[in-house]
């Protein structure tokens, strides 16, 4: 594969997650639609990594959002900080069983539709980066 194709790919399978996190959503899989909407961030993420280096176009084996942002030279701001950092939670909440009970009761409606929110507007961001490189 070369360098474009890998960008697709990481972008490609982003928006078939995302269109996952919203039907989990609507099902009322609240913490599997985080755990989803972590993995539509990250692959962006890793789509600019690939996009911006030359030399490795192997993105970091690695669920830290915040991270990620950084190796892909991205330059955030406080919030964006403390977005990938919540966001990253999703992740390790959702799959390991010491946190999952705790996050399960957490993931109500309300928590949940203000997370997707951040998501949606961090995806966007993230796409117009990708869009306009």
């Amino acid at each position: 594969m070369n360098k474009e194709d890998i960008i697709r790919y990481w972008k490609e399978t982003s928006d078939k997650d995302y269109e996952t996190m919203l039907h989990l959503f609507q099902t009322g899989d609240y913490h599997w639609s985080l755990f989803m909407g972590h993995l539509v961030i990250e692959k962006l993420l890793k789509a600019i990594f690939v996009m911006r280096n030359d030399e490795n176009i192997q993105p970091p084996k690695t669920h830290d959002l915040l991270l990620l942002a950084k190796k892909a030279g991205i330059e955030t701001n406080d919030e964006i900080d403390d977005t990938l950092d919540l966001i990253t939670t999703f992740n390790i909440n959702a799959r390991y069983p010491d946190y999952k009970q705790e996050f399960y009761h957490k993931c109500n409606l309300n928590f949940t539709q203000d997370s997707i929110k951040k998501i949606k507007e961090l995806r966007e961001w993230i796409i117009t980066m990708i869009e306009n490189q």
